[in-house]
């Protein structure tokens, strides 16, 4: 079985990297000159583990090719898919879908061949059927269907995400379209994964549904976070006493500096957008919308009262840069709103992150010290705060950190360390949630 996909961004190029493994012959189409010599080298643009072994097996299996000729790719295949950003457009907050329906338009005039078109990339309700007119308005002949199916990706563990999927999910309303993607994800009906076929409608839907509900258990949890600071109780007690209840579920309940990265900020804002332009506004969602962006602007005041109101000439280590550990996207990360308030309240600004240092750096206020390591960033620091729970920030020993800092604040926003262990080191330590019981007067 032969595929392309167009685009080798995140969401390409894990996917084609998976296709490739199952057995199918893929062809990505990547219109950037630098990428695409990297990808023709083996060479991942991204940071994703297992991603470079995976590229390199399947390059040299001769079933993985990176091109930037788009007709040539799509000849003789059975389905394109495109996977190409849908940004938030500016100016509205809807998914800005030029380089969706520009892709779309293209694979029209270079199919000579019946092929199911297949969006992967995440696309509003409705652009399914927007792409078909397009199609057949640049290829009146030609003999095509139209289909869904949303990626649920997770940064750090796409691979397993994509090879042991919850679920497939695949808009698609021909025989045909059903019967072509059927064969190519064979191998999960083998290890019994549920494919759950739809309409194109409830396929697109279906995608910023489930990544807007769980941005509003992550929200949630940071909420009570705040309310178990104020009550003395443990938010970390509060998520396991309701994440044991199987109608809620463990996962998503992490209190935390709220979300970022490529898909929450921009899901929850487009089906905001979508839901108000259907007469039926969605005001959870626009609650977690703003909760979230007021949270994220709001961390930095929680380093400076750690510091005693001020940090004016304090040097601050921030350890984690990226939005979450084990990836290097840069994108909504709370590090950005943090570093801008504190470097311009007058802080020295000591940072490391293991994999997102490149991004970080056209983000970030200068002049800021990029560090070597955890330790390095610690180094003469007034006070750490930890943004992203990476591993290897788990590993360091509060003894370790104690005899790099000058100071002895700890701002813990992950709660990645044992709050006691770290009061004990003569850590001033703040976590997220970890409220400390009031002394109650006894009852008569």
């Amino acid at each position: 079985m032969r595929i392309a996909i167009i685009g080798g961004g995140y969401v390409g190029l894990v996917s084609a990297a998976c296709f490739a493994e199952f057995g199918v012959e893929v062809e990505v189409v990547e219109a950037d000159a630098d990428k695409l010599t990297a990808l023709q080298a083996g060479r991942s643009p991204i940071y994703e583990p297992g991603l470079d072994r995976l590229l390199d097996d399947n390059i040299r299996a001769g079933r993985l090719r990176f091109t930037a000729d788009l007709p040539a790719a799509v000849q003789g295949v059975e389905a394109v898919f495109i996977a190409v950003g849908t940004p938030t457009r500016r100016g509205d907050g809807h998914a800005d879908l030029t380089f969706v329906y520009a892709a779309a338009a293209q694979v029209a005039r270079a199919l000579t061949a019946p092929a199911v078109i297949v969006t992967k990339s995440t696309v509003p309700v409705g652009s399914g059927r927007r792409i078909a007119e397009i199609v057949r308005a640049n290829a009146p002949a030609l003999d095509f269907d139209v289909a869904s199916n949303p990626e649920f990706l997770r940064e750090g563990s796409a691979i397993n995400d994509f090879m042991r999927p919850d679920r497939v999910v695949i808009g698609a309303e021909s025989e045909r379209a059903r019967d072509v993607l059927r064969r190519l994800y064979r191998p999960l009906y083998l290890i019994e994964t549920p494919i759950l076929f739809t309409a194109l409608e409830t396929a697109e839907l279906i995608k910023y549904a489930a990544n807007s509900f769980l941005a509003m258990k992550v929200t949630f949890i940071n909420e009570m976070a705040d309310l178990c600071e104020r009550l003395g109780a443990d938010v970390h007690d509060v998520a396991r006493g309701i994440g044991i209840d199987g109608r809620i579920g463990r996962k998503f309940l992490h209190p935390g500096p709220g979300f970022g990265g490529s898909c929450f900020p921009k899901d929850t804002l487009a089906l905001a957008r979508i839901a108000q332009d259907a007469g039926a506004p969605s005001r959870l969602v626009e609650a977690v919308i703003g909760v979230n962006e007021a949270r994220k602007a709001g961390m930095a005041s929680r380093v400076i009262a750690a510091c005693g109101g001020s940090v004016r000439g304090r040097c601050i280590a921030l350890l984690g840069l990226t939005f979450k550990p084990e990836t290097d996207d840069m994108r909504d990360s709370p590090a950005i709103p943090i570093a801008a308030r504190l470097a311009e309240e007058g802080a020295l600004l000591r940072v490391f992150d293991p994999a997102g240092m490149a991004a970080a750096r056209p983000l970030l206020p200068e002049p800021l010290i990029y560090c070597t390591d955890a330790l390095d960033a610690a180094q003469d620091a007034d006070a750490l705060v930890v943004v992203t729970e990476w591993n290897e920030f788990r590993a360091i020993g509060p003894d370790r950190l104690a005899a790099a800092m000058r100071g002895r604040v700890l701002v813990d926003l992950r709660n990645i360390y044992d709050p006691q262990a770290m009061r004990d080191a003569g850590f001033t330590y703040h976590g997220i949630g970890r409220g400390v019981p009031a002394e109650r007067p006894a009852r008569d």
